[in-house]
């Protein structure tokens, strides 16, 4: 079944009265369970396209379908609600709340779905000793390396159990032991949830478990294989 569709994309910047096709004219379907990475060089358009089909940008033209939802006309509180409830994002900058531990920080967006102080203290310390994390629960992003608020961005994206989970480079800043933990936890809701991933990434390790590889050159998909 198709979870998301998009159709002749396009996102045009200006930049100094320069057009600039950060995504151009792209058209993909992504079924529901896949494991899909989204590849290409730098400014190819990964994250553009990432961050439109998760409603965080707006496209020139064209349109997006996540869930059935005509991603163009969900609007305000009613795309912010359906952000909450169906997709998890991990982000390349982290995006914790400084103010809130690791701990609190994962349990944020489950809190905000309105599950129980018990159903958010079990999930996150559970994903955040999965990462690694276990001893670090009540550390606040400021005393945290970058790979490790990059574990506890991960954690919060995937404590809700969303079905779709938007990924740009989750693997940035992670040591290979680090990264192999994580993408064993992503595998196993992946198989077990049917939860649905879309990465963008450089990372040859990502690529090499992903089922499915797109590759963007100047915004245009080039390549997409299936394995």
């Amino acid at each position: 079944m198709k979870v998301i569709e998009v159709n002749n994309l396009n996102k045009i910047y200006n930049e100094s009265e320069v057009q600039v096709h950060a995504v151009n004219d792209v058209t993909l379907a992504i079924e529901q369970g896949e494991f899909t990475a989204i590849v290409g060089p730098s400014g190819s358009g990964k994250t553009t396209l990432l961050n439109m089909i998760g409603g965080l940008d707006e496209p020139t033209s064209g349109e997006i379908f996540v869930d059935g939802a005509n991603m163009s006309l969900l609007k305000g509180s009613n795309l912010t609600d359906f952000r909450l409830m169906n997709i998890g994002f991990v982000f390349q900058a982290y995006n914790l709340i400084p103010v809130l531990t690791a701990k609190e920080n994962t349990e944020f967006i489950m809190k905000l779905q309105g599950k129980t102080e018990a159903e958010c203290k079990t999930r996150s310390e559970e994903l955040l000793s999965s990462v690694g994390l276990g001893d670090r629960l009540n550390a606040r992003p400021a005393k945290l390396s970058g790979g490790q608020q990059q574990r506890v961005a991960v954690a919060r994206a995937l404590a809700s159990k969303p079905k779709f989970i938007l990924a740009d480079e989750p693997t940035a800043n992670l040591d290979s032991k680090s990264t192999s933990n994580l993408l064993d936890i992503m595998e196993k809701m992946n198989r077990e949830e049917n939860a649905t991933f879309v990465f963008s990434t450089h990372d040859q390790r990502v690529i090499d478990k992903a089922r499915r590889v797109i590759t963007l050159e100047d915004g245009k998909v080039v390549s997409d294989e299936s394995r």
